[in-house]
């Protein structure tokens, strides 16, 4: 992978994958995808260096870590929510401004039509064989944003509801309840698996 990445010209992108690694654990291909898609992201929405940005992955798989190690948007900070669809796609957009109701974003996804330009990359996307990570990321750098689709998008601002406490009838732990519940969604599903 060394090799790989001795090729990539922009100090950027190295910067940011000298980061990720550590973080991810290894250079892998959907996360090298993450990158590229923060990339466009960055251009497409003059993000700032440091800026918030939200982030919904439309996957647990590895595409959700640059956005959490490059700009901190995490779950636990509501930066980044992921919708578990299994697809390689990303929507992104900044904060908004007081009583704003919708700010634009950019959803952007890993375009098959246009990954088929890239035999070997296709093929790790669609899983059709086993191919390196090495292999994969090398024909993305050749292909660059090629093999990415992308639209601008309304996202809808959520609104902070006021946290309502309670204790649970069942365990006696607190949590934030939803309604007129009286019992933990813990417990909920327990009662609901009897």
């Amino acid at each position: 992978m060394d090799e790989i990445i001795a090729k990539i010209d922009d100090p950027e992108m190295r910067s940011q994958i000298d980061k990720l690694v550590p973080f991810h654990g290894y250079l892998s291909t959907g996360a090298f995808i993450g990158l590229q898609m923060l990339q466009i992201a960055t251009r497409l929405l003059d993000i700032k260096k440091g800026e918030r940005i939200y982030v919904t992955s439309e996957t647990y798989n590895c595409l959700p870590d640059p956005f959490q190690i490059l700009h901190g948007s995490t779950i636990g900070n509501k930066g980044l929510k992921v919708l578990d669809y299994d697809k390689m796609a990303v929507t992104i957009n900044k904060g908004a401004k007081p009583g704003q109701e919708y700010v634009e974003g950019v959803r952007i996804f890993l375009d098959p039509a246009k990954t088929i330009k890239y035999p070997v990359f296709h093929a790790w996307y669609m899983n059709q064989r086993k191919v390196p990570h090495e292999e994969a990321i090398s024909e993305l750098l050749k292909a660059g944003e090629d093999v990415y689709t992308w639209e601008y998008v309304e996202v809808q601002v959520p609104v902070k509801a006021k946290k309502d406490v309670a204790i649970c009838q069942i365990c006696g732990e607190s949590f934030v309840k939803k309604d007129e519940e009286e019992i933990c969604r813990g417990c909920a599903q327990e009662k609901n698996r009897k």
